[in-house]
């Protein structure tokens, strides 16, 4: 990794090869709890020796000099060749967190209160929950910027239309598409789109989470862990209905869990789950799942009573009729849902539920943002925190190995695994992709010399301008 010889601190201070490599120690130390620290940095030749304490400094990662890092992998792999793919795309800077310890990173000054960065602006104001105040940073590589302050503001979902026809913004950066056609036509505004780098699913509790050895305990007598019963879930959701009717076309029933925005990795050949309830009480039928005692209800193969708990985020106007429409499928094919806590969740709490593996949820409907890297390992791998479905065996490890394997820089042997995992996920079904979407950004006519691209040749943020003094 090779840094600009003028990269600087918005405080002015040189970003270095230490800042770099600092990055990888935090995110390496076993004080740090986030969900960073994956196969991506396990990879990383002396990481674990690192990680449990046998070793004070990362083998593998070496200042050459004050602006360059060289960084020692255990094995190469196709997605190193993308932004995103096994290399951290960030820096720490190092001298602001000096004497913090990595378990009081999170709470300190330098996260909350006063951050730096080397992008084009820096923060100069924050207002927890509220606002964020930038200005632009002196020190940027690229120049001046041309504005004199930014501005962004957390503004609820419900006042976001009110606001835009006051002109009170010039650009919305998370649009809630299932009003899409309220603001459609919106004086003053361009509407720009794109497909997310994202998709949502329902996931299955099918096992816990394994701090010691950081990988995912798959649990096959989970109460979710009959595949059948899951695939039965799969057929009795029509997304198709659910993307035109929540959404107004912006959303699209989700075949296999690598999205479109992929090209050629996603495959067209797996058809995916769509509405097929006739389909859907087969396989409760033939998998023993029978309603024994007559109150319309099917029983577990064991003649037990079977309940599941269901989680779903609150947020947005369709959050609530969505996840009863899901309930009332479900119950149409004679399952016994309900809500894991009787209401939906908020945001932070619902991950925190997922995160720590809460036994009153069974199947959850959540959302991944992907990145720029197409290989599912980080999400799906056994020991990526973020597989919240706690979903292993040994052929899904097989798979995605092939996939991030050194014959996959071959691209129609990359095709070819990426194919192979996506149909092994569809008859599985441990997660079942939804809806992929797509995103709407409303922009003022003012508003110049800005790319909403996935693959800009530039920072956007650096040449952003306005042409008028008022929208």
């Amino acid at each position: 990794i090779t840094l600009r010889d003028e990269l600087k601190w918005s405080d002015g201070v040189d970003v270095t090869a230490e800042d770099v490599i600092f990055s990888y120690e935090v995110i390496g130390h076993q004080d740090y709890d986030g969900v960073r620290y994956d196969n991506t940095f396990t990879n990383i030749v002396g990481m674990e020796e690192y990680h449990s304490g046998e070793a004070d400094t990362i083998s593998g990662i070496t200042a050459v000099s004050d602006k360059v890092v060289e960084i020692e992998f255990k094995e190469m792999h196709p997605g190193m060749q993308q932004s995103g793919g096994a290399v951290w795309n960030s820096a720490l800077a190092k001298h602001t967190f000096e004497g913090i310890e990595v378990a009081d990173m999170p709470s300190s000054d330098p996260v909350r209160t006063n951050p730096v960065g080397f992008g084009p602006y820096k923060m100069s104001n924050i207002v927890p929950g509220e606002t964020v105040e930038y200005v632009p940073n002196e020190h940027y590589y690229g120049g001046t910027p041309t504005l004199e302050k930014i501005v962004m503001r957390n503004v609820p979902s419900a006042s976001i239309n009110e606001a835009l026809n006051a002109k009170q913004y010039d650009l919305v950066l998370k649009m809630p598409t299932d009003t899409f056609d309220t603001y459609q036509d919106m004086d003053g505004y361009q509407m720009l789109g794109r497909p997310e780098q994202s998709y949502t699913y329902l996931g299955f509790n099918l096992g816990t989470w394994n701090d010691e050895t950081n990988s995912v305990d798959f649990d096959p007598n989970a109460k979710m862990a009959n595949k059948a019963l899951r695939q039965a879930m799969g057929y009795a959701i029509d997304n198709d209905a659910i993307g035109e009717r929540f959404y107004h076309g912006l959303r699209s029933n989700g075949t296999t869990l690598i999205p479109p925005v992929y090209g050629s990795l996603h495959s067209t050949d797996v058809e995916g789950y769509h509405l097929d309830m006739d389909k859907a009480n087969q396989l409760l039928d033939d998998a023993g799942f029978i309603d024994v005692d007559g109150d319309g209800f099917r029983e577990d193969p064991d003649g037990n009573k079977l309940t599941i708990n269901f989680a779903s985020m609150s947020g947005g106007e369709v959050a609530q009729p969505l996840a009863d429409y899901y309930v009332q499928q479900w119950q149409e094919i004679g399952l016994d849902v309900q809500y894991s806590t009787g209401r939906l969740i908020d945001f932070q709490a619902f991950y925190d539920k997922l995160k720590n593996d809460d036994p009153d949820i069974d199947v959850f409907q959540a959302a991944w943002s992907t990145g720029s890297d197409p290989s599912p390992t980080s999400l799906w791998g056994p020991n990526s925190a973020f597989n919240y479905t706690r979903y292993e065996s040994e052929r899904n490890t097989e798979l995605l190995a092939a996939i991030d394997s050194n014959d996959s820089f071959d691209e129609e042997k990359r095709k070819e695994a990426f194919d192979a995992w996506q149909e092994y996920a569809f008859e599985e079904a441990f997660a079942i992709p939804t809806l992929y979407r797509n995103q709407v950004l409303p922009i003022s006519d003012r508003v110049a010399n800005f790319t909403w691209a996935y693959d800009p040749d530039h920072n956007p943020w650096a040449t952003i301008g306005v042409t008028s003094e008022s929208r």
